[in-house]
């Protein structure tokens, strides 16, 4: 058992590594650091301009103003999150280095698991990063966070980790641009589709939509933005069960993915493309 537990820190660690590295992603966060930083002009506006006569509406303008930003962010991490778990499998199948990995030996899922570890590992730094900068936001903007910190940091986290396994599922059998575009595709897909609760005459079109709405991952429940909250009066009144029961199904949404990936893995070739 201990064994194992070094070969998956080892390929996690690596794998994490290799994101450090990589210079697609170093280039995608500079850009997006300059565009974050562009977006925070307004925020140092408010607050100059913020008086005790004024406080109340300058609480929701921060706060539109902080969601609109931590809305990009959150959605930019989920775009990493498919990307890094396609690219992780794919880099080690063209290059063929995962044969030297095999030869260790290490099992397939072994491997996949390791591999998944270390995107999650770069998608806890990044939820790091979000929970830092909307604090941050929010004190340019003259104001406070009120929301719970583990909502904040495990929201997100469970949401990413849903989007890395369906891409790491979808990229043992595709190419890791088709992967990224299936899960952009899914994802956008569970957020538009909705339950038809109105009376309709299609009745193949509202099944379909019912049927959707519970098969896809349902990320929407999993947004941190629901909690994201300055003034105490507007924070969402949630139970611990609700909590439990809504990261519970985010959390096995992601483990049936995974086994689906490593189902898929077990029969793949390991020879280059």
């Amino acid at each position: 058992m201990n064994l194992n537990d070094a070969k998956l820190r080892t390929i996690a660690s690596n794998t994490f590594g290799i994101f450090l590295r990589d210079k697609l992603l170093i280039i995608f966060s500079a850009l997006f650091l300059c565009v974050i930083l562009m977006m925070m002009t307004p925020l140092l506006t408010l607050k100059a301009r913020t008086t005790i006569s004024n406080m109340e509406n300058m609480q929701v303008y921060v706060l539109g103003l902080v969601s609109m930003i931590m809305s990009m962010v959150s959605g930019a991490g989920s775009l990493l999150a498919a990307w890094a778990a396609a690219d992780a499998v794919a880099t080690e199948m063209k290059s063929g280095t995962i044969l030297a990995v095999m030869a260790r030996p290490v099992k397939r899922w072994e491997f996949l698991l390791g591999k998944y570890l270390g995107v999650l590992i770069l998608m806890a730094l990044y939820v790091a990063m979000m929970f830092a900068l909307s604090y941050l936001l929010a004190w340019m903007g003259g104001q406070r966070v009120q929301s719970a910190t583990w909502v904040l940091l495990a929201y997100p986290m469970v949401r990413y980790a849903i989007y890395a396994a369906i891409a790491m599922a979808v990229a043992t059998v595709a190419h890791p641009v088709l992967s990224w575009a299936f899960t952009l595709l899914l994802g956008v897909s569970a957020m538009l589709v909705v339950p038809r609760g109105e009376p309709s005459d299609n009745l193949a079109a509202r099944w379909l939509s019912t049927g959707l709405y519970y098969v896809l991952p349902s990320t929407e429940f999993l947004s941190e933005d629901r909690f994201l909250s300055i003034k105490d009066a507007t924070l969402h009144q949630t139970g611990w069960l609700e909590h439990l029961t809504t990261l519970t199904y985010g959390v096995d949404y992601a483990f049936v993915l995974l086994l689906l990936a490593m189902w898929s893995f077990h029969f793949r070739s390991l020879k280059r493309d």
